[in-house]
C-alpha cells in the first residue's frame, strides 16, 4: 500500500499543472486496518481459490479507498495540487517505506541466519 500511495502522489505532483485536475489520495491508515481485518475496499477482486491447498487471500487486498484531497489553495485553472503538501507527503510516504523494508529485509536476515545455525 506504501507503493500504491506513492503512485498516487507522484501522479498528484506529475499533475501540478493540468487544468482542473484534482488532488488525490488515501487515508493509509484507514486502509490498513481494513486490510488486516480482511474488508476489501471497493472494487476489489477476491482471489480464485483453484485447489484446496491455495490461501484464500483474505485480508491481502492492498487497495484502498481512493479519495480527493481536500482543496488547500485556490487556483483560477481549478487545479488543488499544492506541491508543499505533495512534497512533504511524498517524503513521509518514502521514509515510511524504507523503514518496512529495512525491517522487513532484517527479519529475513534473522531467519537465515537461525535457518544456516541449524544446519550443521
Amino acid at each position: 500500500m506504501r507503493v500504491q500511495r506513492h503512485q498516487l502522489l507522484a501522479s498528484n505532483i506529475a499533475n501540478a499543472d493540468t487544468p482542473n485536475y484534482k488532488a488525490r489520495d488515501f487515508d493509509f491508515s484507514a486502509a490498513m486496518q481494513n486490510a488486516l481485518a480482511g474488508r476489501a475496499a471497493s472494487g476489489a477482486m477476491p482471489l480464485a481459490r483453484t485447489a484446496g491447498g491455495h490461501l484464500s487471500g483474505e485480508g491481502m487486498t492492498g487497495s484502498a479507498h481512493v479519495q480527493y484531497r481536500k482543496e488547500t489553495q485556490s487556483a483560477v485553472d481549478g487545479n488543488t495540487v499544492d506541491m508543499d503538501v505533495e512534497r512533504a507527503q511524498i517524503a513521509d510516504n518514502a521514509i515510511q517505506y524504507q523503514i518496512l523494508t529495512q525491517l522487513i529485509g532484517d527479519k529475513f536476515k534473522g531467519l537465515r541466519s537461525a535457518m544456516a545455525g541449524t544446519q550443521g
